[in-house]
């Protein structure tokens, strides 16, 4: 696992080109400690610069240098990622070296894809591939330059013109330290950002900048200056062609086809000359992951996990019993609320652009504990899209295709109703009814369900699920709501709840999940792999038919049925909690003297990037326990605390 970054520019001294190469990649240096590498072009005029930070995964050796050029000097590549099936391209490339004479220099798969480029070219090689990546390749005898990103987006490049310069790099920290850079926000993502708690799509926090979509090649041409972007993978058209030909078989069937092909990822994702190990919350996910893993290892894999001793949001004996059922090499951390507080000063420059799932935090210890013993995480994420886990699955499956029935002036009726008592009122309500004492956060939830009611379809549900300022114009200041392209799923013929894993996969996962995940991993030079995203799995699980995957009301039923193989039931049949911490009753408490000054109307209008209303409202409702607007109020303050580090 690696970080790329490089330029072009029309004009630059080959001294000035090296010292900017070189503050780009030391900005990145936690995504490759081990080693750093430089290539300038020799064009005075049109000069293409490269440069890379290596963290030394398969190859240790200087035979896996970065840059690197291919045999005719035509390639010259900086990669980030891993190319799981490599030693298989090889093994198709045995004949044609053995009649050239030609002989490998090491076993790295840097390597084995620029001797693919040179046999068959750059987009036949990355259809090839199995694995995650980003990378950028000059081609000397077309004169461009070609960036890739895996298919489902598991490894960030951004990129984008400031100036005369086209710029790029794995991480926005790499952008910036280049002259060139313009420092300005772009409002259109900003109020993007305070809709999903993310930059969704292609879209970044700075003007001029822009995210490579997943699956993606972009062709930068150094003679006319112009680049194209085409697919080299699309969810969408391979969704459409799981459902041409969907899985044949009974339940059963699919259950041992799940397993041939998720323990195979799993074996090719554990190749690595370093110390490997696993992320281990006791869910399904993370235990399937582990227990394949234990089952193809002969020692005692290490698994990590994280606790917190507050009710409601400790996994962590759970994942123990996981890891004591299955033989692990387990070791966990209890966290206490001021080591959790500790990581949120780390977060504006882990994270480069706002970011605001509040799990960043505990994703971020448990990989710290982790990168102590090893070098390589494992993690059970992609699960939950794939199989049909989230409960507003569920939820749409039981309620929207019956709600959708009822005249919509009705459902906003309702929804009036719902809202004409505040949360506290509802929750004292239901405190007294001797079956609902333990339905929790009731008020808010009913309170969420009328923001739904009015929904005119599918896709008004949708957004009305996912979104967590309703209406984010009304608070920032010039700010432009922009409906997401690139995700249209209408023409698949998709029912309802396919539609929303679908919307999932595009969105949520490559651009919170899988964005967790890679900055608090690199963020400690840790090499996170997420097994369940090889790109046939991906499309295996899409030949499913929902009632397998949502069987008698049971969700991720083929998943389940799996890990039972090899742990038992009891230990794993418990209500999803996901990896949360206790935001609300922090921002009462020890974070409020950090929240409040950051909330702080004054700052907030000298800023100039907010409306301070809704957000004053929303605080002083979250102070006096009337509601919980903490998932809303952390958007707001993981924008300011960014900002007020990067200004």
């Amino acid at each position: 696992m690696c970080g790329i970054a490089g330029f072009f520019q029309s004009s630059s001294t080959t001294d000035d080109a090296r010292a900017i190469i070189k503050r780009m990649t030391d900005a990145i240096k936690h995504r490759g400690p081990d080693s750093e590498g430089f290539w300038i072009g020799q064009e005075e005029n049109n000069r293409i610069v490269l440069g890379h930070r290596r963290l030394a995964i398969q190859d240790l050796s200087p035979a896996g240098h970065q840059p690197m050029l291919s045999v005719s000097k035509r390639f010259t590549l900086i990669f980030n990622g891993e190319i799981y099936n490599h030693l298989d391209l090889r093994e198709e490339l045995h004949s044609i070296y053995a009649v050239k004479g030609l002989e490998w220099s090491g076993h790295s798969d840097t390597e084995t894809l620029l001797a693919c480029f040179e046999n068959w070219g750059i987009e036949k090689t990355i259809k090839k591939t199995k694995g995650m990546f980003a990378f950028a390749v000059y081609d000397a005898v077309n004169n461009t330059l070609v960036l890739g990103r895996d298919r489902l987006g598991e490894k960030p490049l951004y990129y984008g013109w400031q100036g005369d310069s086209f710029i790029f790099a794995s991480e926005l920290k790499a952008i910036k330290e280049h002259p060139a850079f313009l420092n300005k926000i772009d409002r259109t993502a900003l109020t993007l950002y305070l809709r999903y708690s993310y930059l969704p799509g292609e879209y970044c926090i700075y003007q001029g900048i822009r995210k490579l979509r997943a699956g993606c090649l972009l062709t930068f041409s150094l003679t006319n200056k112009k680049h194209a972007i085409q697919s080299f993978w699309s969810l969408n058209e391979n969704i459409a062609a799981a459902k041409e030909k969907p899985f044949i078989g009974d339940a059963d069937d699919a259950v041992n086809e799940l397993e041939k092909r998720l323990s195979a990822s799993v074996r090719n994702q554990m190749m690595s000359d370093v110390p490997l190990g696993a992320f281990l919350s006791g869910g399904i996910d993370s235990s399937t992951v582990v227990a394949l893993m234990q089952a193809q290892s002969d020692k005692p894999i290490n698994t990590f996990s994280i606790g917190f001793d507050i009710e409601g949001f400790n996994e962590a004996e759970h994942a123990k019993a996981v890891a004591e059922q299955l033989g692990t090499n387990h070791k966990e951390l209890y966290v206490t609320s001021e080591m959790a507080l500790d990581v949120i000063p780390k977060l504006p420059q882990l994270f480069d652009e706002p970011f605001a799932d509040p799990s960043q935090i505990p994703t971020y210890l448990v990989a710290e504990m982790a990168k102590q013993h090893v070098t390589v995480a494992l993690s059970g994420d992609a699960g939950d899209e794939l199989f049909c886990g989230y409960n507003r699955y569920i939820a749409t499956e039981k309620v929207w295709s019956k709600l959708s029935k009822v005249p919509l002036i009705l459902r906003l009726l309702l929804a009036k109703s719902l809202v004409f008592l505040p949360v506290s009122s509802w929750d004292k309500l239901f405190s007294v009814i001797p079956l609902a004492k333990d339905w929790a956060n009731i008020g808010n939830k009913l309170h969420k369900a009328a923001t739904v009611l009015g929904a005119k379809n599918l896709d008004d549900l949708y957004l009305g699920l996912v979104s967590q300022w309703t209406n984010p114009l009304d608070v920032v200041v010039n700010g432009t709501d922009v409906a997401l392209d690139g995700n249209e799923l209408g023409w698949l013929n998709l029912c309802d709840v396919e539609t929303m894993m679908g919307k999932d996969a595009q969105g949520y996962l490559t651009d919170d999940i899988l964005v967790k995940v890679d900055r608090s991993a690199m963020g400690v030079s840790l090499e996170g792999r997420v097994p369940m995203l090889d790109h046939e799995l991906v499309e295996f699980a899409w030949s499913l038919p929902l009632n397998f995957k949502l069987k008698g009301g049971v969700a991720k039923w083929p998943l389940k049925q799996l890990l039972y193989k090899y742990v038992p039931k009891q230990l794993i049949e418990r209500p999803k909690v996901g990896f949360a911490i206790p935001l609300d009753e922090w921002l009462r408490g020890p974070l409020l003297e950090w929240a409040n000054k950051l909330l702080d109307e004054e700052l907030i209008k000298e800023q100039g990037f907010f409306n301070s209303g809704p957000i004053r409202e929303k605080w002083l409702e979250h102070r006096s326990g009337k509601r919980n607007w903490s998932n809303q109020l952390w958007s707001i303050l993981m924008f300011q605390s960014w900002y007020e580090h990067n200004k």
